[in-house]
């Protein structure tokens, strides 16, 4: 196959701009894969994809860890977004090479720790007295804790509009899914929603919520203020090298912990499984299992409370 009349870089951007149309993929999304196609560049920028066969494969993994210094994890997720592409190449007739079916190098990975916040740290957060100067964080504090309880993403509450509050719930389309969600309210999501009804913000938003990147860093300054430090420890692997970080939660915290949160702590409350994930959206309890592990744990320490009566 003449690879000149498809050029891997040129097919790289058809491939973005027919997917992304086709999955209407967000902001992040287009800018992963800018990153995954700078990284390819980096690497080199005249390979075809003819070219992709087990050694070259088996090369760009010991570049991803040497020269980008990448956790085993990262570079599973690199080596998934360049098969879709790969893929999808063979599909279109672009290449016959499909070495990359083969292709499953071992690389140690050890599943993420999921970051929420317990009721303890969730009651501390949330009566912590922001200090006057510090009153940009208040705002902050609420946009989170109606993400914790109501299980949205982080989309989803920038695109929340008074429109979609209804009397006793709020009704939501996810940005990420495009799933229709119907979410009961419970005293503390509607008195934050009360605390902004009279207040406008443009495009009829319900709530002042500001960008992801602020607010994650705004987040990690109130929790480390109300001193959310419990230390966590992170286990990845870079090749065969196994690594233990050890953080305190608050630089941690992000505005995902907020959906994170309501899942652990609804399941917590025995909440069933299945009412849980109409809440948020989860199709199938794959995704949910992890946090039904928390669940169980967050159960089975409550019950010592009684050996202590």
């Amino acid at each position: 196959m003449d690879t000149l009349k498809h050029p891997f870089f040129e097919m790289f951007d058809d491939f973005v701009k027919e997917r992304g149309a086709k999955n209407d993929w967000t902001t992040s999304t287009y800018e992963k894969f800018a990153s995954v196609k700078n990284h390819l560049l980096a690497f080199d920028k005249d390979i075809q994809f003819n070219d992709w066969n087990e050694f070259r494969l088996t090369d760009y993994v010991n570049y991803l860890r040497a020269e980008k210094k990448m956790r085993n994890s990262t570079i599973d997720n690199q080596l998934d977004f360049l098969r879709w592409f790969l893929r999808w190449a063979v599909e279109k007739g672009y290449s016959e090479n499909r070495d990359f079916d083969a292709f499953k190098p071992k690389l140690k990975t050890t599943q993420k720790k999921v970051i929420f916040l317990t009721w303890e740290e969730l009651n501390r957060l949330r009566e912590y007295p922001i200090p006057e100067s510090k009153k940009y964080l208040e705002r902050v504090r609420d946009v989170f804790l109606f993400c914790c309880f109501t299980g949205l993403r982080y989309s989803d509450v920038f695109n929340l509009r008074r429109s979609d509050v209804k009397s006793g719930h709020i009704e939501v389309t996810t940005v990420k899914t495009a799933d229709s969600l119907t979410i009961e309210l419970n005293n503390h999501s509607k008195t934050i929603l009360d605390k902004y009804k009279d207040v406008i913000f443009e495009n009829d938003k319900a709530l002042p919520v500001i960008s992801n990147q602020k607010m994650n860093d705004y987040l990690k300054e109130l929790a480390e203020l109300a001193q959310i430090n419990e230390p966590i420890r992170e286990t990845y692997y870079k090749g065969n090298e196994r690594i233990d970080e050890v953080t305190p939660k608050y630089a941690l915290l992000g505005t995902h912990a907020g959906r994170r949160t309501f899942i652990c702590n609804a399941l917590s409350l025995g909440i069933p499984a299945q009412v849980v994930m109409k809440w948020t959206g989860h199709s199938d309890y794959k995704a949910m299992k992890p946090y039904i592990d928390i669940a169980d744990d967050i159960k089975a320490s409550a019950m010592d409370k009684f050996n202590r009566l």
